[in-house]
């Protein structure tokens, strides 16, 4: 239990390293853009040879189609919920959080990150150890989202203060989510778990589809094709080593 929290705080660290990155630099939005499509290749990655892959070698076709779905669809429709609630540009890195709400905002960041902290505890238990090409793609892929929001929620009007805690509230709740999948998933038949990856698969999928590589794309161009591949390159690469 203490090794998931471990490296759940670790993938989900970057948060906060995104964070002070932005306040210590000041990154253009092309750079963050790029930095973004990078993320967004390496978790695709992940998703693909670390998810999907193992939730067909211990279930089925049929079983991995259904956690696909039903992730998908859950990240969609709880997505829609946070925005139309205010949360819907908790991402973005133009400052239109201020037309949202905090609350909305928090909640909407933390169900960003909930489907990826279950999936870095769980492989602690699927494999015997942690699934390291999964925590750095992870690492990657949060540390364009705390770039691009922090800088966003700077120009909406949001103190330093303020971000710091909504960033160190997030991970707290990334760190319980890896907790608690490890937990989880030491009690359920393989067949069941097979489609708690393909859920959470769905979800991430959806996630990026949905808020970083538009956003990736906006601002950074047709070069975050180049980007995309190469951090879906990098993620190949540490899950074959």
């Amino acid at each position: 239990m203490l090794e998931a929290a471990f490296w759940t705080l670790l993938a989900a660290g970057s948060l906060l390293v995104g964070m002070w990155l932005t306040f210590l630099l000041h990154p253009s939005q092309r750079a963050i853009g790029m930095v973004m499509a990078f993320g967004a290749g390496a978790m695709i990655s992940a998703v693909s040879f670390e998810l999907v892959e193992e939730a067909l070698a211990v279930g089925t076709l049929v079983l991995a189609t259904l956690g696909l779905a039903a992730g998908a669809l859950t990240f969609y429709f709880g997505d829609r919920l946070i925005d139309r609630s205010g949360g819907g540009d908790r991402k973005r890195s133009t400052g239109r959080q201020s037309e949202g709400s905090s609350l909305a905002i928090v909640l909407g960041a933390a169900l960003d990150g909930v489907p990826e902290s279950l999936i870095v505890g769980m492989s602690l238990v699927v494999g015997g150890g942690v699934s390291v090409s999964f925590v750095a793609a992870t690492f990657l892929s949060n540390l364009p989202e705390a770039m691009a929001a922090t800088r966003g929620l700077g120009e909406a009007g949001w103190p330093r203060s303020k971000v710091v805690r909504l960033w160190t509230l997030v991970v707290v709740v990334s760190v319980a989510a890896g907790v608690l999948g490890f937990v989880l998933f030491v009690a359920v038949p393989s067949g069941t778990g097979a489609f708690i990856q393909a859920f959470a698969a769905g979800a991430l999928l959806t996630m990026l589809a949905d808020t970083m590589m538009p956003e990736a794309f906006e601002f950074g161009g047709k070069l975050v094709g180049l980007f995309t591949v190469g951090g879906f390159a990098a993620a190949l690469i540490l899950a074959q080593l």
